[in-house]
């Protein structure tokens, strides 16, 4: 009899404090997460405008089928443009698989070393970067450096814009985040540096190097570095809750249509990008997916092996709290699961 108490009281508790828990979740996410499934692709990318995102675009490549686009909302919303699947998006972090197809061949070509140190590159670093001596390439690559991460200090969106001419002033002569390899924490500073330790070792601009090993050879038309080498008219507009401007002409790096993206993650998850060697190194450094974040722009770019299917999902509505991501997030699981359906039926 106790026992069957204890268990009926820690019910209780369990269902009470679960209950109480969704008071802290936006209630937009959990009917996101609990409506029932739609049975096409079209009809969740309109469900998700109806949660409040102002325009979107996927990109669905299924094995053995012409790829396929769904758009919602607004390519602009002051123009009332509808979204375009054509259109250039801000790509953000999703340029981090970029980057590390970039070293996996440079140390495949006998030109870096995973074992080198952050300090065997930039000397000048040591004092001003702890562990310089210690952090690996490798270490960098994996986030898990322990280098901080110049989008976490409060100064640098102070004037985010000027700031990003700078961007590396906002993560030196700070403690470290862990010691090198004890721990994991996302950092674009590593990726900052890695792309400084590119050019410094090619030669020329990181940018060129992806352009002439990447972009080139997968017949990449529609992917740009920044905004001035593209018509600021191809590119979707940008919005942050709260806040009234289009962000569209803000300067955060790497910007491609969303079948340009697909295209690539295609090709890195198919090995088609790599040859045998860079294959294999790749495989030991990072990861085949990636997601995106920027003021105004969210992205996320998954291969599912199981329904050997590229989604490239680009929702141009972010906030503050992230409650925008987690959206974004449980909206392409519906997609996928969608997707899943149809492999059944």
């Amino acid at each position: 009899m106790k026992k069957k108490l204890t268990k009926r009281i820690l019910k209780i508790l369990f269902i009470s404090a679960s209950i109480a828990s969704l008071w802290f979740v936006p209630w937009i996410l959990v009917k996101a997460w609990i409506l029932p499934l739609p049975n096409t692709v079209q009809e969740q990318v309109d469900e998700a405008i109806g949660h409040g995102f102002d325009g979107m675009i996927v990109y669905v490549d299924e094995a053995g089928k012409p790829p396929a686009f769904y758009t919602g909302g607004w390519k602009n919303r002051e123009n009332k443009i509808p979204a375009d699947p054509k259109s250039l998006f801000k790509i953000a972090s999703i340029s981090k698989l970029y980057v590390a197809v970039s070293i996996a061949k440079l140390v495949n070509d006998k030109r870096l070393s995973l074992d080198e140190t952050l300090a065997d590159y930039f000397p000048e670093l040591v004092g001003s970067i702890e562990n310089a001596e210690k952090i690996t390439l490798k270490l960098m690559v994996q986030h898990r450096s322990g280098i901080p991460n110049f989008t976490s200090n409060p100064k640098f969106w102070e004037n985010e814009q000027e700031n990003g001419k700078k961007a590396l002033d906002f993560a030196l002569d700070l403690p470290a985040s862990f010691e090198p390899d004890e721990g994991y924490e996302y950092s674009n500073t590593n990726y900052l540096l890695l792309r400084k330790i590119i050019k410094k070792v090619v030669g020329y601009s990181h940018q060129q190097y992806i352009k002439e090993e990447i972009l080139i050879p997968l017949g990449l038309k529609n992917t740009f570095f920044s905004l001035n080498e593209v018509n600021i008219d191809d590119v979707m507009s940008g919005y942050y809750v709260g806040i009234d401007a289009d962000l569209k002409t803000n300067e955060n790096g790497m910007l491609a249509t969303a079948e340009d993206v697909g295209i690539f993650l295609r090709a890195l998850n198919d090995g088609s990008v790599l040859d045998e060697g860079e294959q294999e190194i790749y495989a030991s450094i990072y990861v085949y997916e990636h997601g995106g974040l920027v003021p105004g722009y969210q992205s996320l770019a998954e291969y599912h092996k199981d329904i050997d299917t590229v989604v490239v999902q680009f929702i141009n509505t972010t906030d503050f709290n992230g409650y925008e991501w987690n959206l974004s997030e449980i909206v392409i699981n519906r997609i996928v699961k969608i997707m899943r359906n149809e492999k059944v039926d």
